[in-house]
């Protein structure tokens, strides 16, 4: 891109100034002030082309000489060539340099240009023409090197070289060279700038990787095409003969021997040193004498057969499998007489254990070079076994890292750094104490516990929901939970929606219909981070029974206050004549309200419904096959639908399978039936030996269970359990195999639940006596009476609107041993709102909750409004 320069005046002075100085003073006197006095000025010299390019031009000119004191400006002006017709160009505004830049000419054509000189006393005439002038050809971008090489360099970069152009390219700005690690496909711009010359190292390579590279030439019509790619190199040192050794010392000397020790070449030539060579020298002999034939792998050798007192000399080589390297300089002289160097001092290996729970050795020295390696030693026989260590050498810092961290791996540990100017090593014993110490740390960090705060509740909603919650610490957002039901991981549904808050390190799972299904183990599987722990809870035998029950009774008390329902469940019975009758009965109905009666999904019309009572029944005269099916009635309104069924499908001594249930007071055998008289007849059979009921067996039936219980079991007890059911017509027998694991199982579980049922037996509770909502006229005195047990005695807490409330003036609290009262004297509109107790002791709590309503005196109460009527 065109820039115009700056035109200056003078060899080497700035414009419109001529500094003096004499030594003592300095004086600048402005060159305007020089020149002579020029009314209208003479037109410009030398107009001619000083760039040409594909577009444009660029025009170039001297002042006029002598130029005057006034400042210049220029006018330029065109003609095609070969004709006398002059056009301007810079449309009549001054141009103030002697360079301008001259666009929208054609292609094809050629022009002459002139310039006047303008002054503020009036214009020049035009200048001599310049010659013949035409746009210029269009830059091309330029073709590629056609070869590029690489070479090894160093453990992180190559060399590349690539071939020159063939003929000279004057537009050449320089080139620019792309790396490619093989396998990959984003190829990446290596300099930030062209180069020059036709070599470049490339930096920042990995080692071990393989890469390709290829150049692009550059010019102004921009980048141009790539190279051919060279060919796939693997970064690594580049391989050479070694330096020569250096620093060599007497460590030992006797009589007629010395040992002699050195230091590693400074570059080992991109590989290992196998080896070295010495040669040894009497200062009173002329020659040399090789001291070893087969390389010496140590650094450290004793020349022998020496005379006592003689002084001698030695140098040294060394070997890779390049070859053998050039021979150092002489040592110092050493005299043959006997004395012994006293062992240097060494650095510190640092001992500990990292981040994820290893256990290390460390040694870090700032002296390292390119081609120095750390030498590991095990009790001064070798490097440590590999399935023992993972040796892991960065930088400046190298680190061994026990597998195991076991007995075998006690010992003196040593460290050797290569190729530096100085000896550096270093050694640690690491003794049975310390590794326990170190071994116990690990174990912390490799296995941290999150921290349980309340471990699992109960909570039964008001709308019968069951609410399983507990708490630990805060937890990170990476957090995780898994909810294990039965061996089966949940996920959140609208059933059972589980809740992980964070934050607060809460865990929640609310079931909307809680059933039999929902009967097991739940446990909380939590991970953050290396952080992990667990927390069961189960649901089985009577504490499932009791939340059962307890949920059951707020789904229905929930329904009965806000739509209708079924008080009692669809059942039947036979009558004195002998008909099958079906009864059922709804409640909170009204006028809109249907009562409707199906069997097998279709409406049956002759069942009954009496509104004044909510009575429901469907009379089956004589009762064949196609009575058989599911009996349905529904009541459903605006609020709401409830349904009862009744399955009339199964023959009478229908009974399942015996199963095995373990519980509090032992182990229970049942078969569940569709409905058991005293006209049945059940025979219980131990090993085909009839049972004996006792002290330690009690059988028992319910309308839809036959069950036999073993208190306190015992191995005598193993074997298999028959039930013979006679209903005077027909008989059936059910078996099961107690033994085995089956036993095992329920015997384990037994003391489990029975521990749990004494937890259960001394829970703190709220017995009862608290109603759900207590109305109450204002001025008058207020009375909450509820009863609460628990051994030991509970912690008794009242709260309103979930704060603690303190006794004092109006209210007052009462203890009566169980019977728990508080009184709320004069009460008024601000004592509405929602109270509850809570009490606690070491086996669990449990809130017990009412809602207070104040009204004024001749107001009827908000309750009594929407109570709906009675049935």
């Amino acid at each position: 891109m065109w820039n115009p320069a700056k035109k200056s005046f003078g060899a080497g002075i700035p414009h419109g100034n001529i500094p003096y100085d004499d030594g003592l003073r300095t004086i600048t006197v402005s060159k305007d002030e020089l020149e002579p006095e020029v009314k209208i000025p003479l037109p410009p010299t030398n107009v001619h082309a000083s760039e040409v390019r594909e577009d444009y031009v660029v025009l170039s000119w001297d002042e006029p000489d002598p130029r005057g004191k006034e400042p210049l400006s220029y006018y330029i002006e065109k003609s095609i060539a070969g004709t006398d017709s002059w056009q301007m160009t810079n449309l009549d505004i001054p141009v103030n340099s002697t360079t301008f830049a001259i666009f929208d000419l054609d292609k094809g054509k050629s022009y002459c240009f002139r310039v006047r000189s303008v002054n503020k006393y009036g214009v020049s005439e035009p200048s001599a023409p310049s010659s013949n002038i035409s746009l210029g050809k269009k830059i091309a971008p330029l073709p590629p090197p056609s070869q590029v090489l690489a070479f090894r360099d160093t453990s992180t970069s190559v060399v590349v070289h690539w071939s020159k152009p063939k003929e000279d390219q004057e537009q050449l700005l320089g080139y620019y060279v792309y790396s490619k690690e093989v396998g990959t496909e984003e190829w990446e711009t290596v300099n930030n700038k062209p180069l020059q010359s036709h070599e470049f190292t490339v930096p920042g390579l990995k080692t071990g990787k393989e890469y390709v590279f290829c150049v692009k030439a550059v010019n102004e019509a921009g980048v141009g095409d790539s190279s051919p790619e060279s060919d796939a190199i693997v970064v690594r040192q580049a391989i050479s003969r070694p330096s020569p050794p250096r620093g060599f010392a007497l460590l030992n000397c006797g009589k007629d021997n010395m040992t002699i020790g050195w230091k590693p070449p400074k570059h080992k030539g991109g590989t290992t040193i196998l080896g070295y060579f010495l040669d040894q020298h009497d200062v009173l002999e002329t020659d040399w004498h090789e001291v070893n034939i087969k390389p010496i792998i140590q650094r450290v050798y004793t020349v022998t057969n020496l005379d006592h007192g003689h002084f001698y000399e030695f140098r040294g080589y060394a070997m890779n499998v390049v070859g053998v390297g050039k021979v150092s300089e002489p040592s110092d002289l050493f005299k043959c007489e006997e004395w012994t160097m006293p062992e240097p001092g060494t650095k510190e290996i640092e001992v500990g254990v990292d981040e994820e729970g290893s256990i290390y050795l460390a040694f870090e020295t700032p002296e390292v070079v390119d081609t120095s390696e750390f030498i590991w030693s095990k009790d001064y026989e070798g490097p440590p076994k590999p399935d023992r260590v993972e040796i892991i050498s960065k930088d400046d810092k190298s680190k061994i890292l026990l597998k195991y961290g076991t007995e075998r791996d006690l010992g003196t540990y040593s460290v050797e750094v290569t190729d530096t100017d100085e000896d550096i090593s270093a050694s640690h014993v690491l003794t049975e104490e310390e590794l326990d110490k170190l071994r116990k740390i690990s174990h912390e960090i490799r296995n941290p516990l999150i921290e349980l705060i309340s471990g699992w509740n109960i909570e039964v909603l008001e709308k019968g929901e069951v609410r399983l919650w507990l708490e630990v610490e805060k937890l990170s957002p990476e957090a995780e939970l898994h909810l294990i039901f039965n061996g089966k991981e949940l996920s959140s549904t609208p059933t059972h929606k589980i809740n992980f808050d964070r934050s607060r390190g809460l865990v929640e799972l609310i079931i909307q219909d809680f059933c039999e299904d929902d009967k097991g183990t739940y446990t909380a599987q939590l991970k953050d981070g290396k952080a992990a722990n667990q927390f069961t809870l189960a649901l089985v035998g009577d504490d499932f029974d009791k939340l059962k029950v307890d949920a059951d009774a707020k789904k229905r008390e929930w329904k009965r206050r806000h739509g209708p329902h079924f008080i009692e469940q669809l059942k039947w019975k036979v009558t004195e004549e002998c008909e099958v009758l079906l009864t059922c009965k709804a409640g909170n109905m009204k006028k809109e309200s249907t009562f409707k009666w199906f069997m097998n999904n279709k409406a049956r019309s002759d069942g009954q419904y009496e509104p004044k009572t909510g009575d429901g029944n469907l009379r089956i005269k004589k009762i064949t096959k196609a009575d058989k099916g599911i009996y349905k009635a529904v009541v459903s309104d605006d609020r709401g639908q409830d349904t009862t069924e009744l399955d009339l499908t199964k023959e009478v001594l229908s009974a399942s399978p015996l199963k095995v249930q373990p519980t509090a007071d032992g182990i229970k055998i049942y078969s569940e039936v569709k409905y058991y008289t005293d006209a049945m007849k059940a025979t219980w059979y131990h090993n085909d030996k009839r049972l004996d009921i006792g002290d330690r067996l009690k059988t028992g039936t319910t309308i839809d269970q036959i069950w036999v219980l073993i208190l306190d079991p015992k191995e005598s007890d193993k074997g298999k359990y028959t039930l013979e059911l006679f209903d005077g017509q027909e008989s059936r027998k059910l078996s099961t195999d107690l033994s085995g694991k089956a036993f095992d199982n329920a015997l384990a579980e037994h003391p489990r639940l029975k521990q749990a049922a004494v937890v259960e037996e001394h829970r703190a509770k709220v017995v009862r006596g608290l109603p759900d909502v207590a109305t109450i006229m204002e001025t008058k005195t207020l009375c909450l009476t509820c009863i609460i047990s628990g051994e030991p005695y509970p912690e008794i807490t009242w709260y309103k609107n979930e704060k603690v409330i303190i006794f004092k003036d109006r209210y007052k609290m009462e203890v009566k041993g169980t019977v728990i009262t508080i009184t709320i004297e004069n009460v008024s509109s601000e004592d509405t709102g929602k109270f509850s107790i809570y009490v606690k002791n070491k086996w669990g709590s449990e809130t017990g909750r009412v809602t207070v309503s104040v009204y004024k005196r001749g107001e009827e109460p908000a309750e009594l409004k929407d109570e709906p009527p009675l049935i």
